[in-house]
């Protein structure tokens, strides 16, 4: 499969640089098609940037005619739960018209393999755990709503039109390469980890965690936190399943494994040597006591298994990578 062209829409983002740097990897050329909203051009070190809007169908046309890819991997979306609830209309037409657009300019180019980020987050609250693919699909946030609406619209176009897809539904994205290069730097920053990293470096105030009375061992939330090495690994063997002719599918990606807020922050304590300071706050709306997935089917399609998503493992590549971008000593 080797020395394919491949279109990273949002490939100067978190997930999509550990892509592109996977692709380069093994022979295969990444081509970043971002508009830099959310993503940073120094991310952008395996192939090239083409810089454009996915909703522009000019722009997203050039990309296709200059770069002729084989196939397309697409991470560009608005992902911040809360200011989908606030700005719904921006969300929709990003998240959900920019791949009308993609599809469209994937159509006139002739290119129909298309492997699709999505989540959990279309399961809402489960009623069963871990979650299966067949778990009913019920989101209670606009970002889930949106990445459930693309999933209908590539199943209705796949039934209609040549194009081959995977859906998959990342479950918490964490940590960074192992050799440091690049990790995650989102703006506003959200997530438990980097939080609890820069808390327990003393370069943020005490850290919120959100619900302490939950019906878990400890009170806190428990979710399944997958290592971003591993999930670039899962997205190759999605892309050569494609590519070999195999139907569409949708698989979740996970670890299979459950950790609780608590012990998450224990493992930033143990990794970095120092206290997280956290203040303890009622639960945010939506919040579900537990999201753990059931990993077999990208066992059995993908022969898809984690090997870094353990905590320590997860936040001893983030704690490296933020060191050097916040410019800390061996002593922090």
């Amino acid at each position: 499969m080797n020395g394919r062209k491949v279109l990273v829409v949002g490939g100067a983002g978190y997930i999509g640089s550990h892509i592109c740097k996977a692709l380069a990897a093994r022979g295969d050329t990444p081509i970043v098609f971002d508009n830099l909203s959310s993503g940073h051009e120094h991310a952008v070190q395996w192939g090239p940037l083409h810089r454009g809007d996915i909703r522009n169908a000019a722009d997203i046309d050039a990309a296709f005619a200059n770069h002729k890819p084989d196939a397309v991997i697409h991470f560009a979306a608005c992902i911040e739960v809360g200011e989908g609830e606030i700005e719904p209309l921006r969300f929709w037409d990003n998240n959900v018209g920019g791949v009308i657009s993609l599809l469209q300019a994937m159509k006139r180019a002739n290119v129909n393999t298309l492997v699709f980020s999505s989540t959990c987050a279309t399961y809402g609250e489960p009623e069963t755990l871990p979650l299966t693919e067949s778990e009913p699909q019920t989101p209670v946030s606009v970002y889930g709503r949106t990445k459930l609406a693309v999933e209908t619209l590539l199943s209705d176009v796949s039934k209609a039109e040549d194009l081959s897809y995977a859906a998959l539904r990342y479950f918490n994205a964490s940590g960074a390469s192992p050799d440091g290069e690049i990790g995650e730097e989102h703006d506003p920053e959200s997530h438990l980890i980097p939080n609890a990293l820069k808390a327990a470096a003393g370069l943020s105030g005490r850290m919120k965690l959100f619900g302490t009375d939950y019906p878990t061992r400890d009170g806190t939330c428990v979710r399944d936190y997958i290592h971003v090495s591993d999930l670039a690994v899962a997205h190759l063997a999605a892309l050569d399943r494609l590519l070999s002719g195999n139907d569409s599918f949708v698989c979740n990606l996970g670890s299979g494994t459950g950790f609780t807020v608590r012990e998450i922050l224990d493992a930033v304590e143990r990794v970095t040597g120092n206290p997280v300071p956290c203040d303890e706050h009622p639960r945010r709306p939506g919040d579900a006591p537990t999201l753990l997935a059931d990993t077999s089917t990208a066992e059995r399609l993908l022969g898809f298994k984690t090997v870094r998503s353990t905590p320590d493992l997860v936040i001893g590549d983030a704690w490296a990578f933020h060191r050097r971008v916040w410019g800390l000593d061996d002593n922090t």
